[in-house]
């Protein structure tokens, strides 16, 4: 039965969006026993990697006993799912930038922090959106839930390509390009510039882009 609780980890996915596929609140997936390896190896429930398992307990059915002939309300509970973003340009937040953000049916409009952030309530199994900038000049593709790891390349290439430190492909594979980017973010932040994903330039990588 444990086998046939499994869900196989896909592009987009995360414990929140699984969980609230299968009915369930996502601390209770991920609080449970069966996926402590699966936590305490990714750490986070919003990054996970293609291929992952995750274990998804059948629902307890709660029952409550209350007088007949009688109204009842019952309060519905929920857990609200954060999505942020931080916006850069040349290496600069874009502060107090004025944008559109729609995820699924829900639009949301605001403007930037003094760093460059914007954080809003979303879907907890929303997988993509659309957010606009200057008024819709600018328009940008955005994939929720689909960060990989910072301890898989993907994921470290994933991170350069959303700041800007263009590698190519992220395929995962180690080649020039991803180098020469890795190179750059290292010179960027005073690293050395070996252009290998060493952990300092992870654990700086994942810092500026969590």
């Amino acid at each position: 039965m444990e086998e046939e609780n499994k869900v196989t980890v896909s592009p987009g996915d995360s414990v929140p969006s699984l969980s609230k596929d299968a009915g369930h609140f996502w601390k209770t997936v991920w609080d449970h026993p069966e996926n402590a390896e699966l936590k305490a190896k990714r750490k986070n429930p919003n990054v996970l990697n293609p291929g992952d398992e995750v274990f998804i307990p059948e629902i307890e059915i709660k029952q409550v006993d209350k007088a007949t002939d009688q109204k009842h309300k019952f309060k519905l509970k929920g857990e609200a799912v954060k999505f942020k973003l931080k916006l850069m340009m040349m290496g600069e937040p874009r502060k107090n930038e004025p944008y559109t953000l729609q995820v699924e049916d829900k639009i949301f409009t605001g403007a930037t922090d003094g760093d460059g952030n914007l954080e809003h309530v979303v879907p907890a199994n929303a997988k993509q959106g659309l957010l606009k900038l200057q008024g819709g000049k600018e328009v940008y593709p955005v994939r929720i839930g689909h960060l990989n790891p910072i301890d898989e390349i993907s994921g470290v290439q994933q991170r350069l390509n959303n700041l800007g430190f263009n590698c190519g492909p992220e395929d995962g594979e180690m080649n020039d390009q991803l180098r020469a980017a890795l190179s750059a973010f290292q010179g960027k932040y005073q690293l050395p510039q070996t252009g290998e994903p060493d952990a300092a330039t992870k654990g700086k990588l994942e810092s500026v882009h969590p």
